[in-house]
């Protein structure tokens, strides 16, 4: 669903709180997977650009996309330059590793919501005054679900979407204790559709 940057995470996770990660999948497999996940209900699929190969398999995915009236985003977005090769592909989104300020006013500029990581309460607290309430948690499985029910009570308007290493084993927990999404990334290959509809439907 295209909306304005700022609400564009919370017009399309909020109700569905499952993302879909397509990292090294190529162009065609990451065009079959792509529709998987939107034939499951799944509104945001990522496609981290770190090679030419991937840029083309995010071009391909954003063709895929605009067929079926979805979008898909960009991730590992690691430079203010890469957020502009992203943006030419018809990205709907980029989505950062980390907090980096210059790779969100990059995408925010050309009009692209941004996604920022961040594993600590400093990069959590900088990246709301950025106006970023919407967060990757990140590693996920690393900073555990303890970290996420922690850090809602001092950041009650930060929207945390847990990513990296998210499963069919943890997911269900990563909600529960606070997290309004949750990111799959290669385990979704291997996830139970019927799974994935139960995140969705709550």
């Amino acid at each position: 669903m295209r909306s304005p940057a700022g609400t564009f995470f919370y017009d399309n996770l909020n109700g569905c709180p499952v993302m879909v990660i397509l990292r090294g999948f190529g162009p065609e497999r990451t065009v079959v997977q792509c529709r998987r996940a939107w034939a499951l209900g799944v509104n945001l699929v990522e496609v981290p650009v770190q090679s030419e190969r991937d840029l083309a398999a995010l071009a391909y995915a954003v063709t895929a996309a605009r067929e079926e009236g979805r979008v898909v985003g960009a991730g590992t977005v690691t430079s203010p330059g890469l957020a502009g090769e992203v943006a030419e592909t018809g990205a709907a989104f980029t989505v950062g590793p980390g907090l980096d300020e210059d790779v969100a006013e990059a995408s925010m500029v050309r009009g692209l919501p941004h996604l920022p990581g961040v594993a600590t309460a400093t990069e959590a607290h900088r990246a709301l005054r950025l106006g970023l309430a919407w967060q990757k948690v990140f590693p996920a499985a690393v900073l555990g679900t303890g970290w996420i029910a922690a850090m809602r009570a001092p950041f009650p308007d930060v929207r945390f979407v847990a990513t990296g290493g998210v499963d069919a084993a943890n997911a269900e927990a990563f909600l529960q204790a606070g997290a309004t999404a949750v990111a799959f990334g290669s385990s979704f290959v291997d996830a139970p559709d019927d799974l994935v509809r139960k995140l969705i439907a709550g």
